[in-house]
């Protein structure tokens, strides 16, 4: 527990996450003096409080530090040891371990949506792989520390491109998910993306290995072109996929996002007067926090300068709601709808904003060291937001509520993705190449709008070289991977099915 002097100079958001983790009610609402009176009231019990003398026996096992003591040695070129050299027994502790620990909080919490998510994560290779993403990157841990930084998305794979709004309230298709965004080397996100794309072909598809090989090559083959497009050009500042310029099949799919209206989306959100949510299983009206949200939502505004557009009136909040069973990776993760009363203010013109609790990036500590690294959180995601998208969301941003970081954007109705189960292989092939150039285009605005202080582009290519080679180095690459994926999902779930995931590894001496 901290001294009186501690507590008395602490911020007043280090003082809302001690509250946090000492579970005082109403924490939000309190001044910094109610908050440090409050946990001064609060002792916490000894065997819960880390800091405590008699608590080393349940401290929960990390390997984060030791992790991070890997990159460094691998950056730096010593023959190391890395996880995906483990085979057999080792390597399932390895999977076991390192799902435990990215799910420490939600599994000592005993969520009902964590047990949900490992259900999810048995069923399918595909969901496994997307919802184990520190999984996949301690295999990478320091590696290609001599190639150019980009600020990378972290997650790239077919389901993390789509239609989400632009600043100008209009429709644009992009990189959406910017949860694990980091500064990293270019080729991570390649290798993430090509893994992605090959499992997302065979489990949606049912595709073969060759046709798996020749969508993810298109998509690796999209990234160099567009590279070298941007490299050449230099339109990477003012580029957006909108209904009048994407391509056909991008086109088709924004379309589609239109035909539902605003009116009608909201209809099935709201209850039979539009002043509130309905409630459902995947939504929990909390009314009773509406005047809690609000100075939320004008703190929100105020911190992250939102130019505040007409049609989102006095940011008057109606109502806010929990939601449920969202997401693969973020399964579990706090989320709250915030109600925006529109200009009408009749329930057809309302605003949705999402609340979705933060975390660290699963890169965080294995990436290559690097002066451009970005953490925070929240704060991390709206700055990858804002360096990704041309004109993007003008609500991205984050927040704090209840001494946590969240991340804030608004939804729409047109807020879709493409259904991968329905694309044809030649579909596929031009999907792949699109997501290939659009994730050139993130890349590209690393040192638009974001930290990397060099030409970006002439340099990725630069390293690239010969095309075919890299090509080829990076689907072999991915084709390993993903074999891996499968041995670590039958691994997963095989562990799973012996209660594997009920408890965490704490450390007893």
């Amino acid at each position: 527990m901290p001294s009186d002097t501690q507590l008395t100079t602490a911020a007043r958001d280090e003082l809302l996450r001690l509250a946090r983790e000492r579970g005082i009610p109403g924490r939000s609402r309190m001044s910094k003096d109610e908050l440090v009176a409050a946990l001064r009231e609060h002792e916490p019990d000894p065997l819960h409080d880390t800091d405590h003398p008699a608590a080393g026996r349940r401290q929960i096992s990390s390997r984060v530090e030791a992790f991070r003591r890997l990159a460094e040695a691998r950056a730096a070129g010593e023959m190391v040891l890395i996880p995906r050299m483990l085979t057999g027994n080792d390597r399932r502790v390895h999977v076991r371990e390192t799902v435990r620990e990215d799910h420490e909080t939600r599994i000592a919490t005993g969520d009902l949506e964590a047990r949900a998510k490992f259900d999810k994560l048995a069923g399918s290779v595909f969901h496994f792989f997307r919802g184990t993403n520190l999984l996949f990157y301690r295999d990478l841990v320091g590696e290609d520390a001599r190639l150019p930084t980009v600020l990378a998305l972290g997650d790239v794979h077919p389901g993390n491109f789509g239609v989400m709004p632009s600043a100008d309230n209009v429709p644009v298709f992009g990189v959406n998910d910017f949860d694990d965004a980091y500064y990293a080397p270019f080729t991570w996100d390649l290798k993430r993306g090509a893994v992605g794309f090959l499992l997302g072909a065979a489990e949606k598809s049912g595709h073969g290995r060759k046709k798996q090989r020749a969508i993810a090559e298109r998509f690796v083959r999209g990234y160099v072109a567009g590279i070298a497009s941007y490299a050449s050009d230099g339109r990477e500042e003012t580029e957006q996929l909108r209904l009048d310029n994407a391509p056909k099949l991008i086109r088709e799919l924004i379309a589609t996002t239109l035909e539902t209206g605003r009116a009608d989306w909201l209809a099935g959100l709201l209850d039979g007067t539009r002043r509130g949510f309905r409630t459902d299983e995947e939504l929990v009206p909390v009314s009773s926090r509406r005047e809690e949200f609000q100075e939320v939502v004008d703190r929100f505004v105020a911190d992250n300068e939102v130019p505040v557009p007409e049609r989102a009136g006095a940011m008057r909040v109606k109502d806010v709601a929990e939601r449920h069973g969202a997401g693969t990776a973020s399964l579990g993760l706090t989320r709250y709808y915030v109600l925006i009363a529109g200009v009408r203010d009749d329930g057809t013109d309302d605003l949705l904003l999402e609340f979705k609790r933060a975390r660290r990036s699963a890169l965080s500590g294995l990436v290559p060291p690097s002066g451009y690294e970005v953490d925070g959180q929240a704060d991390r995601i709206r700055h990858a937001q804002r360096v990704h998208l041309v004109s993007g969301d003008v609500f991205y941003g984050s927040v704090d509520v209840d001494g946590q970081s969240f991340m804030v954007r608004e939804r729409a109705p047109y807020r879709d993705d493409i259904s991968l189960g329905s694309l044809s292989t030649g579909e596929w092939k031009r999907y792949a190449e699109i997501c290939g150039r659009v994730l050139a285009h993130t890349h590209a605005m690393s040192d638009e709008t974001g930290n990397v202080d060099y030409d970006v582009e002439p340099a990725i290519l630069d390293a690239i070289g010969s095309h075919d080679l890299f090509v080829d180095d990076v689907l072999r690459y991915a084709e390993e991977a993903a074999d891996r994926v499968r041995r670590d999902h039958a691994y997963f779930t095989a562990d799973h099915a012996l209660g594997a995931f009920r408890s965490v590894d704490v450390v007893y001496r």
